[in-house]
C-alpha cells in the first residue's frame, strides 16, 4: 500500500461519519481539525482521579477517620450504579422479562457488595478511635443518604414504607406528600428524649424532600414492582431475583448496619446514641419495621419472622 492511499475501512468510517454529522447539521471537518489538536485521554484524566482522591477531608487527626469517610464515598457510587439500573428498567416500556432479570441480576451483585463490604467498618477501624471523632460529625447521618430513599421509593408502591402503624391507613391513591410525611425511616430520626424530628432529619428534609416527594409521583406507575406486574405470566427466576432482592435490600443490608452499630455503639447498660441522634435500636432491625418492598411475594409467616433468622444467626450467633 502507497503512503497516499488509505485503508478502505478508514474510508468507511469516513463516509459514516459525514453522514453523522450531516444529519445534526454539522461541520464534520471542524470536528476533525479538533481531533488533531487534541491531546491523547490518560487513565487518570478519563476517571478525575486528582478530584476523587481529594475528597477525602478529615474533620479530626484520627487516621482511621478516613476509612470512615471512603467506605461512605464507596457505598454512595454503588448506590448510584443501583439507581442506573433501577432507571433502566422503570423507562423500559413494554419491558421484557429477559431485560428485567439482566438488570436485576446487576442490582443483586451491587448488592453483595455492599453487603460484604461493611466488614470494612466494623473490622477496619479501631473503637476507640471511632468513638472519639463521631463526635465532630455532629448532625450529620447516613441516615441522609438521599440516594438510599430513591433506591426505595423506585423499588416499590410508596405505601410499603410507610411506618407500619399508619400502612394500614395509606394506599396506592394516597398523596405523595402525605405518604413522605409517613416514611418509616422518619421515626428513625426523633431525638430520643423529646420525640421532635432531630436537626439531621430537618436538614435532611430541607435539601431532598422536594425531589423525593416528586420521585414517589413519578415513580407511582413505574416502580419495580409495577413493571413486574406488567410482566405476563412472570417466570419463577424473575420472582425468586425479586424476592431476594427484597431480602438483601430490606434485611442484610439494614442488618449489616445493626452489626456494625452493636459493635460500636452497644454499652451495658446504656446505649450510645448515632450522630445526630438517630435511634438505631429502633430503627435498624427489620423486625420492627416490617419493610417489604413486595409483600404479595412472601408468605404470611415469612411476613410475621421478616429478618428474625439473620438476626439469631449473625448477631446471636446461633443456628
Amino acid at each position: 500500500m502507497q503512503e497516499s492511499e488509505f485503508d478502505p475501512r478508514i474510508l468507511d468510517k469516513i463516509h459514516e461519519l459525514q453522514e453523522k454529522f450531516k444529519a445534526s447539521g454539522q461541520d464534520m471537518l471542524s470536528y476533525l481539525e479538533g481531533l488533531l489538536y487534541a491531546d491523547y485521554l490518560t487513565y487518570w484524566e478519563y476517571i478525575n482521579l486528582d478530584v476523587l482522591l481529594s475528597l477525602q477531608q478529615p474533620k479530626t487527626s484520627f487516621k482511621d477517620e478516613k476509612i470512615f469517610i471512603i467506605y461512605h464515598q464507596i457505598t454512595e457510587l454503588y448506590f448510584k450504579l443501583i439507581i442506573s439500573e433501577m432507571e433502566q428498567i422503570s423507562d423500559k416500556n413494554p419491558i421484557k422479562e429477559d431485560f428485567f432479570i439482566e438488570r436485576m441480576e446487576r442490582i443483586m451483585m451491587y448488592f453483595d457488595h455492599l453487603i460484604s463490604s461493611f466488614a470494612m467498618m466494623w473490622k477496619g477501624m479501631e473503637r476507640e478511635q471511632f468513638l472519639k471523632f463521631r463526635m465532630s460529625l455532629l448532625p450529620s447521618s447516613g441516615f441522609q443518604s438521599a440516594q438510599y430513599r430513591e433506591i426505595e421509593l423506585m423499588a416499590t408502591d410508596g405505601f410499603n414504607l410507610v411506618s407500619l402503624q399508619f400502612r394500614n391507613e395509606h394506599d396506592y391513591h394516597s398523596p405523595a406528600d402525605d405518604l413522605f410525611e409517613h416514611l418509616y425511616w422518619q421515626k428513625g430520626a426523633i431525638e430520643l428524649a423529646t420525640g421532635q424530628k432531630t436537626l439531621t432529619l430537618k436538614n435532611f428534609e430541607l435539601k431532598y424532600g422536594k425531589k423525593l416527594i416528586e420521585l414517589i409521583e413519578n415513580y407511582r406507575r413505574k416502580n419495580l414492582w409495577q413493571q413486574y406486574m406488567s410482566i405476563d405470566n412472570q417466570s419463577d427466576k424473575l420472582t425468586e431475583i425479586m424476592r431476594q432482592f427484597d431480602l438483601k435490600a430490606n434485611v442484610f443490608w439494614p442488618l449489616a448496619h445493626y452489626k456494625s452499630a452493636v459493635r460500636y455503639l452497644q454499652k451495658d447498660p446504656v446505649d450510645i446514641a448515632a450522630t445526630g441522634g438517630t435511634n438505631w435500636q429502633k430503627y435498624l432491625p427489620p423486625r420492627f419495621q416490617k419493610v417489604i418492598f413486595f409483600p404479595e411475594l412472601w408468605s404470611e409467616q415469612e411476613k410475621e419472622e421478616w429478618g428474625k433468622g439473620w438476626v439469631v444467626k449473625e448477631i446471636f450467633g446461633e443456628d
